[in-house]
């Protein structure tokens, strides 16, 4: 199999608490930074904005994404311009349609026009790839995420669509496409080979960078030792015919 240096994909970190943020940085492995309201209020951030310029302080030279968080698109565009003005490497995330169902296409385009760089969040399908790319064609560099890992979660295998995707947004030189909301490591390999841009992932996918490539007959002897251990651990025994742990 290929290690990961071999891979062409960027590796995007989705997070949004600041240590975890700046350990990130320290890794060249990763390409840059994408956050949304739910990790932020998961992580209890109480100040959009001084989070997000505390973070653009420590990591100036990276993609960051933040999101707009109204659902008016009239405030969504206000938001978008103070948004980017945090920094010249800042994407503001502008979701496909807003919660009535209503696409932002017409905004992505004034956007565009304005030269305000977007990263389009929570896409799912062939036609909003195809109708936001068209949108983004000639504004500045973008980005388009399409939610891979929520369309396994129906049951569909993602990579058809997002191989489509690719082939989509190859041709505007300017747009590039993120598979986003990963399940797994094997994600990562997967999204490379259907020639996705960037593949975003939260710690605990990055934590098992470590594995890759592993030998899977070390891997399954750890395991077994794994199992040995935690049964020694809770003090597992026999006792007549019933399985107990003992006391300490």
């Amino acid at each position: 199999m290929k290690s990961f240096c071999d891979l062409k994909i960027e590796l995007f970190a989705d997070s949004a608490s600041q240590d975890e943020m700046l350990r990130m940085y320290r890794n060249p492995l990763i390409r840059g930074f994408t956050t949304n309201p739910t990790l932020m209020r998961k992580a209890g951030v109480r100040d959009y904005e001084a989070f997000a310029r505390a973070i653009l302080q420590q990591v100036p030279d990276r993609p960051i994404s933040f999101e707009v968080f109204s659902d008016d698109f009239g405030e969504m565009e206000e938001q978008a311009h103070r948004i980017a003005g945090w920094g010249e490497n800042v994407y503001v995330k502008i979701p496909v349609t807003n919660t009535k169902g209503r696409a932002s296409t017409p905004l992505l385009a004034k956007l565009a026009e304005e030269g305000i760089k977007v990263n389009v969040t929570a896409l799912m399908t062939l036609d909003q790839v195809r109708i936001a790319a068209a949108v983004l064609a000639d504004g500045p560099p973008s980005f388009i995420s399409v939610f891979a890992g929520r369309i396994a979660d129906t049951g569909r295998d993602p990579v058809p669509l997002m191989a489509t995707a690719a082939q989509l947004v190859r041709r505007y030189s300017n747009v590039r496409l993120i598979w986003a909301s990963p399940r797994e490591l094997l994600n990562v390999f997967q999204a490379d080979a259907a020639g996705c841009n960037v593949i975003t992932a939260t710690a605990d996918i990055l934590n098992k960078l470590s594995l890759v490539g592993k030998d899977l007959d070390e891997y399954s002897l750890e395991t077994v030792r794994m199992f040995h251990d935690d049964s020694i651990s809770a003090g597992f025994q026999f006792s007549g015919e019933c399985l107990a742990a003992t006391s300490s």
